[in-house]
C-alpha cells in the first residue's frame, strides 16, 4: 500500500486523539498475571492486533468491540512461548517475558532482532530477572527463562529502559519480598501500566520517578481500566495544525504528558490555546530555528525528533537535531532531502535543518513508524504530489490517521 497527498492545502477542524499505543500493549500483556481485563481506549492499530494474535496463541481470548474495548480472558493459557514469528513483526513482544515467568513460572521468547530506528537490547531485562533468581539460556535464537517462584532484588538500570522498566515491574508484582528497581523509567506509559497493576492488587510506590519499590502479593484480581491518551499522536497533531491549518482543536489530550513538546513548539514561535484536556493552534507566518536534544520523560521525547525536524525545515535560520536515545534514529533524513530539505549530518545522532525551505512533491519511502508520519507532515506543506511507500508502518502506530487528517481537509487517500 501506498498513499498519495496533495499537498499545500489549509485544514481545520478538530481531532480526536486515540489511546496511547504504547501503553495499551504492556497493559495487554499484564493481563498474564490474572484471568481478565476489561480494557477501555484501546487504539486499534496494527501493534495491537499483533499483541492479541500472541495472546491468543498462549491460549487467552480476546474480544473486541467498536468502541475500542477489549475484554482479555487469560484463564485456559496452554503455551509459555512466544515465537519469532510473532515477535519479528512487533519487538514489543518482549514484554510477556515478565508477566509468564512470574505467574507460570517458565517461559520461551524468541530472542528480538535488529531494529531500524536502532539498538534496543534485551540483555538489560534478562540480567535484572537472573538478579531475581531466574534460570535463563538463549539456545536456537529463544531465550528460555524458568522460576518456581521470583525473588525480590535490588535492580538498577544501567540505562533507562521503558520496556526494562515494565518488564521487571510486572515479574516483581508476583515475587516473593520487596523489590526496588533504581533508574527506572518515568514515562507516562510506565505510570499508566503501575496504575492498572495496583488496580488489580498490587503493592507498587514510586511509579513516575527514578525509585520504583514493590512488595510483591500472591494473586492478582480482574479489573476494568482505561489507558491514557497518545502523547505521541497529538504532538503530531500539534504540528500538523501549527504548520498547515486555519484553526485547529486537538482534544483529548492529557497536557501534563505533553509539556516537553509544548515548550519546544512555543520556543519555535507557534500560539497555542491550551486548555484542560484540548489545544486549539493555527499556522504562524514565521518560525524561529531552535534545537531540540531527545532525552528520557520528562525531556523531549525520541518518537517526536522526525516531526519536528520537517516542522524545522519551515523555521527561518539554522537548527540543530540531536538524538541521544537512538542515534541512528534518522534513516527519514535522505527522503526529506528528496523533497528539497536542506539537512545534514553533523556527526552521530545529530542533524542541522537549515530554513526556511520550500518543499516540492516527490515518490519517497517509509522506512518507520515515525518517518513515516513525518514524510506525510512533509507531503501535506509540500507543493504538487507526494507518494509514500511502505505505509504499513503508519498502520502500526497511528489510529485512522488517513480517516483523521481526511476529515480536517486533507487531500490523502491510499494507493494500491
Amino acid at each position: 500500500m501506498k498513499l498519495k497527498i496533495k499537498g499545500q492545502k489549509i485544514l481545520g477542524g478538530e481531532v480526536e486523539i486515540s489511546g496511547a499505543k504504547n501503553s495499551a500493549l504492556p497493559v495487554m500483556a499484564a493481563s498474564l498475571l490474572t484471568e481478565e481485563l476489561y480494557l477501555k481506549n484501546i487504539p486499534f492499530v496494527q501493534d495491537i492486533f499483533s499483541m492479541k494474535k500472541l495472546i491468543e496463541g498462549l491460549g487467552g481470548h480476546i474480544e473486541i468491540n467498536k468502541n475500542n474495548e477489549l475484554f482479555i480472558n487469560t484463564a485456559s493459557i496452554a503455551s509459555l512461548e512466544a515465537p519469532y514469528d510473532y515477535v519479528k513483526q512487533m519487538r514489543a513482544s518482549i514484554l510477556v517475558l515478565g508477566p509468564l515467568i512470574a505467574k507460570y513460572g517458565e517461559v520461551r521468547v524468541a530472542y528480538p532482532g535488529g531494529c531500524k530506528i536502532g539498538a534496543r537490547p534485551v540483555d538489560l531485562h534478562l540480567e535484572n530477572l537472573k538478579k531475581m533468581g531466574a534460570e535463563i539460556k538463549v539456545e536456537h535464537g529463544t531465550i528460555v527463562a524458568k522460576a518456581s517462584r521470583l525473588s525480590a532484588a535490588n535492580i538498577s538500570f544501567e540505562k533507562v529502559s521503558v520496556t526494562g522498566t515494565e518488564n521487571i515491574m510486572m515479574a516483581a508484582v508476583l515475587a516473593k519480598g520487596t523489590t526496588v528497581i533504581e533508574n527506572a523509567a518515568k514515562e507516562p506509559e510506565v505510570v499508566d501500566l503501575a496504575n492498572l497493576l495496583k488496580k488489580m492488587g498490587a503493592k507498587i510506590k514510586g511509579d513516575g520517578s527514578d525509585t520504583i519499590e514493590i512488595i510483591g502479593v500472591d494473586t492478582l484480581h480482574p479489573v476494568e481500566y482505561g489507558i491514557i491518551p497518545d502523547r505521541i499522536e497529538a504532538g503530531t497533531y500539534l504540528i500538523i495544525g501549527g504548520l498547515i491549518s486555519s484553526g485547529l482543536t486537538i482534544k483529548n489530550i492529557r497536557i501534563d504528558h505533553i509539556k516537553n513538546i509544548i515548550s519546544k513548539l512555543e520556543e519555535a514561535g507557534i500560539c497555542l490555546k491550551i486548555k484542560k484536556d484540548f489545544i486549539k493552534v493555527k499556522k504562524i507566518k514565521k518560525l524561529n530555528p531552535i534545537d531540540i536534544e531527545t532525552q528520557p520523560f520528562p525531556g523531549f521525547p525520541t518518537d517526536m525528533q522526525a516531526q519536528f525536524m520537517v516542522m524545522l525545515t519551515q523555521a527561518e535560520g539554522r537548527s540543530i537535531v540531536r538524538d541521544t536515545i537512538f542515534p541512528g534514529r534518522f534513516h527519514h533524513v535522505d527522503e526529506l532531502l528528496r523533497l528539497g530539505a536542506n539537512i545534514k549530518k553533523i556527526g552521530n545522532g545529530e542533524v542541522s535543518i537549515v530554513g526556511k525551505t520550500e518543499l516540492s512533491g516527490a515518490e519517497v519511502i517509509a522506512t518507520d513508524l515515525r518517518a513515516s508520519a513525518s514524510l506525510v507532515i512533509a507531503g501535506l506543506i509540500a507543493s504538487g504530489e507526494t507518494i509514500i511507500n511502505d505505509i504499513f508502518h503508519l498502520e502500526r502506530g497511528y489510529e485512522r490517521f488517513v480517516e483523521k487528517l481526511q476529515n480536517i481537509g486533507s487531500k490523502i487517500d491510499y494507493l494500491e
